[in-house]
């Protein structure tokens, strides 16, 4: 992964720390090239670039796509038939007595749509979660408390 900013290019270093540009890009081994930028909620315009992803959208983007992927792969491992998967996955973040900004909690919601004829029950599906959530790197590697809101359609 490598990360590029023009950032303060063609400024003097004693305007730097008001009128740094955020916006940079993420570019991946892949290819794969993301416009990043400082959250618009911390960083006002024109420093901050809305249309960028924010590292703390992308923090809960990580999360949600490793536990998607995880889930994915052990429902078919069940012979389970996905047509669709959905996460409108939010994140909360607070302060800490000293004053740290950080990700108390991460919000996974989850909408899966079974098909098929092998159907998994709730009680399945919520297992497939937990055992997705057990087996996150991601979530394996932060103190962040991620919660997962599950909903399921076409069940048996």
């Amino acid at each position: 992964m490598k990360l590029q900013s023009a950032g303060g290019a063609g400024q003097t270093s004693a305007s730097l720390t008001a009128a740094i540009a955020r916006a940079h890009e993420w570019q991946f081994d892949g290819g794969a090239q993301v416009h990043a930028s400082a959250s618009p909620h911390v960083v006002r315009a024109p420093f901050s670039d809305p249309s960028g992803v924010d590292p703390e959208e992308a923090f809960v983007a990580a999360l949600a796509s490793c536990h998607m992927l995880f889930f994915l792969a052990f429902a078919a491992k069940h012979g389970f038939a996905i047509t669709a998967y959905e996460d409108n996955a939010v994140g909360v973040m607070l302060k800490t007595s000293d004053g740290r900004e950080w990700m108390t909690k991460a919000t996974l919601r989850p909408r899966v749509a079974f098909t098929g004829d092998k159907r998994p029950m709730a009680e399945e599906v919520d297992a497939l979660h937990h055992q997705a959530h057990e087996a996150c790197y991601i979530a394996n590697s932060v103190k962040t408390e991620v919660v997962i809101e599950g909903q399921a359609e076409g069940l048996r």
